[in-house]
């Protein structure tokens, strides 16, 4: 994500996530106060300390809400039930390139935790065995942890020339995606299992699509992706027309800024799954049950209304991972690209027709 808080930082540009924060507030506040297993924060705890943790934090702009409400939830909990309130250690995690100096330099005053950075892949071990009591992501878990390598097989039939995300018409692609989808979320699930203790709770958002949507007149988070991928294309393309004569004009194709090739090696590691698929995956798990599972109509695809502020909403999300790959000199030209297709577009234009959907998990560490 981009860092600081500038106009082009994600700080600024992350309505759409924060949307489904509001809708998802009470039920994670209900499932707390109903679910999770107070007796395990004093157990073998002799400083009453509970933890907390959001894998994938970002610069905290959006998780600094939800870490007050958590922290509050648990409060209220034990606040009837022990003479003893504990003391609340929050884990910001997040991968080693993210900007924590931003997160730590807007900490909220007035929290009720104690703040620790733990950089690194949330896919492996991060915390200590048996400490965390509440674990949260949101936004997160749709990264992968590579990039199918089928996708990338020129000899693959699920090779995936031209585009840089799965479609749904080209089969092989997708099943690539799902299965090293599934295979990063049963690590992450593992890795959690190890560090959870019984009976505590987590709580995932998760960027999802509907199992059915009309891509002819409805778009979700990967249209717009695959969409960006055409301007990539666009740019590795172009059309030039040469003066022949005084009459006659040739319309030649020639190599663009850049590399076609290039284009084509290129995919994005990010999976965005339908609710039933998520599902399967959870209940192969033999350490967590799934508690409750919700549809929710995220209401932050409404804080995006115009095409530059979609354009520079994915621009905040990309723009290292671009220029990472084909370099800084193309991502103006890219982006104002972008958003020239984005206003063009009717259907894009209209968030009603937005068919994304956030799914919200709430999983139980079962009790050895």
């Amino acid at each position: 994500m981009n860092a600081g808080d500038g106009p082009l930082s994600y700080v600024q540009n992350s309505s759409y996530q924060r949307g489904a924060i509001d809708v998802a507030k009470p039920i994670i506040e209900q499932e707390i106060a109903t679910k999770l297993d107070i007796k395990q924060i004093y157990s073998n705890n002799p400083n009453g300390i509970c933890t907390i943790a959001d894998f994938g934090c970002s610069t905290g702009h959006n998780s600094f809400p939800v870490m007050q409400f958590i922290t509050q939830a648990i409060n209220r909990k034990l606040e009837y039930s022990s003479p003893k309130i504990p003391e609340f250690h929050v884990y910001f995690s997040d991968v080693v390139t993210n900007d924590f100096n931003t997160l730590f330099s807007s900490l909220p005053p007035d929290r009720l935790y104690r703040a620790t950075a733990v950089p690194g892949d949330f896919h492996g071990r991060l915390l200590p065995e048996y400490s965390l009591h509440f674990g949260y992501s949101a936004w997160s878990l749709q990264w992968l942890t590579e990039i199918p390598k089928a996708v990338t097989d020129r000899d693959s039939p699920a090779w995936n020339k031209g585009e840089i995300l799965y479609r749904g018409d080209k089969k092989e692609v997708c099943e690539a995606y799902l299965e090293q989808y599934s295979r990063d979320i049963e690590s992450f699930l593992k890795s959690r299992a190890v560090e959870m203790v019984g009976g505590g709770l987590m709580a995932f958002l998760v960027p999802g699509v509907p199992e059915f949507w009309n891509p002819e007149i409805e778009y979700t988070i990967p249209s717009y992706l695959n969409l960006l991928g055409s301007c990539l294309m666009d740019m590795a393309k172009q059309l030039l027309l040469v003066h022949v004569s005084r009459s006659c004009f040739i319309e030649m194709l020639f190599q663009g800024r850049l590399s076609k090739a290039k284009v084509d090696s290129f995919n994005l590691p990010f999976y965005y799954p339908a609710p039933q698929q998520l599902k399967a995956i959870l209940e192969r798990s033999h350490s967590f049950t799934i508690e409750r599972m919700e549809i929710l109509n995220n209401p932050g695809k409404y804080t995006l209304p115009s095409a530059n502020a979609r354009a520079a909403f994915f621009r905040a999300c990309l723009e290292r991972l671009l220029t990472n790959y084909f370099g800084s000199e193309i991502i103006d030209e890219l982006f104002d690209l972008y958003r020239k297709k984005l206003s063009a577009s009717p259907v894009f234009l209209n968030p009603d027709n937005d068919k994304s959907i956030e799914i919200l998990i709430v999983l139980k560490r079962k009790t050895d």
